[in-house]
């Protein structure tokens, strides 16, 4: 008789009801996973590697201290989604004056399109590093790539990429740990916080909060609580609305495990170039193809082209969540009919957002602005406009009247005033050092 196979009482061996229970729950996790993934996108990869390369180790206690925050912020969205059966747009258009919505929605656009354009050109430069094939070909070649994935398939297939995608970020942990690293110095800076009273230092922290607090993020994270919805059936607000106890504990354990992912590929990206670009004196890296080169002969082809691919491996993730949020935020706002799980023809203003936002990402990409100047600050940018958008999604998801019995927890509530509070701090302390 075959050893794996059930014994005679019915029972599974416990090999295979662990592969069971792991199954199980990677099955269940969704839309907290690919956004926790998407927000580890070149313009964030870029953001860990100039900041571990500037600064050596010192940042990576920013990994740990970014994961409660974002988490809590995320936690909240998703709760918004599960709750109100409506994205954040929506929720606002039904709460707040029409200038705060689309005050909102304008901080989300702006931030958005620079980010893709900055995505875009990331991926393009890492694409011409490893063909030698000029970017100028691979950026419409992407774009032609995401369009395609966005108005051609249904949202489930959408998800169910999304989440192998995910895998990627793994190629930082391995790349980090064939760069050798020093690691009682990489511990040190893990558990005790380094900070510095300079421009450079504090535009890169606000860079680090901004790549792992972005707004699109958001709204995307609670309307793809309400796709999943849609997908089981509840097509209606109404049937929408309202939690369960199961329901809310599932996304709960969804979001953590994204967010978690998210701050663990953050923090072996630093890890890497900290102990790869700034043990070696390369301390200001200008290019995308500059900071994966200078991998090679300091920590060999492995970590090169898993940093590379990487950075490819990502984009094609992240941009469509970016320009996703934005379409979402839009039909939303408008109450346009507003969900990746409708064909085109149906929902013709929602897709158009999607096209106009790429379209302006790829412009942007064609003025010539250095890739990872421009991803770095992307991220400097999203840091600056989050907290704004922190604050509505807290004082939302505190009101009785929106959540009903699921009105933020006290311990949840203040972790979110702490994450707009130190986001608004490093931002003003950045204008003023």
């Amino acid at each position: 008789m075959n050893s794996e196979a059930p014994n005679t009482a019915g029972r599974l061996p416990p090999a295979w009801r662990m592969r069971g229970r792991v199954r199980a729950f990677f099955a269940e996790l969704g839309p907290g996973l690919i956004t926790g993934a998407a927000d580890d996108d070149p313009s964030g990869i870029s953001t860990y590697s100039v900041s571990g390369a500037a600064f050596g180790y010192a940042p990576l206690w920013t990994a740990l201290f970014s994961f409660p925050l974002m988490a809590t912020v995320q936690l909240m969205c998703a709760r918004l989604g599960l709750v109100t059966g409506r994205g954040l747009a929506g929720v606002v258009r039904r709460r707040y004056p029409r200038s705060i919505l689309w005050g909102a929605c304008a901080l989300l656009i702006v931030a958005n399109v620079i980010n893709i354009g900055a995505d875009l050109g990331g991926m393009a430069e890492a694409s011409e590093l490893i063909t030698g094939i000029g970017r100028s070909f691979w950026t419409p070649l992407y774009v032609g790539l995401i369009v395609s994935m966005l108005f051609w398939s249904s949202y489930r297939f959408i998800a169910c990429t999304f989440k192998w995608l995910t895998l990627v970020l793994f190629s930082y942990v391995i790349a980090a740990f064939l760069a050798h690293p020093h690691w009682s110095a990489v511990m040190r800076a893990t558990f005790i916080p380094h900070l510095e009273w300079s421009k450079s230092f504090l535009a890169v922290l606000v860079g680090l909060l901004g790549t792992t607090i972005s707004p699109y993020l958001f709204f995307w994270q609670a309307s793809q609580e309400v796709e999943e919805e849609r997908a089981l059936g509840r097509r209606g607000v109404g049937a929408r609305r309202g939690a369960t106890p199961a329901e809310l504990r599932k996304g709960f354990i969804d979001v953590v495990t994204g967010m978690f992912f998210s701050n663990l590929a953050m923090y072996f990206i630093i890890l890497t170039t900290a102990a790869t670009l700034n043990a070696h004196g390369l301390t200001s890296i200008e290019t995308a193809r500059q900071a994966a080169e200078a991998l090679r002969p300091l920590s060999g082809n492995g970590a090169y082209w898993l940093f590379t691919l990487g950075l490819i491996g990502t984009g094609i993730l992240a941009i469509p969540v970016l320009a996703g949020s934005s379409a979402y935020a839009i039909g939303e706002a408008m109450a346009w009919r507003a969900s990746l799980d409708l064909q085109p023809p149906l929902a013709r203003k929602f897709y158009s957002v999607v096209a106009v936002s790429l379209a302006l990402g790829m412009a942007l990409d064609y003025l010539g602005i250095s890739a990872v100047k421009m991803l770095f600050w992307s991220a400097v940018i999203n840091g600056v406009l989050a907290p704004p958008l922190i604050v509505l999604v807290v004082l939302l998801t505190s009101d009785a009247r929106v959540m009903g019995q699921h009105a933020n927890s006290a311990s949840l509530r203040w972790l979110g005033w702490l994450s707009a509070a130190v986001m608004t701090a490093a931002a003003v302390a950045m204008f003023v050092a």
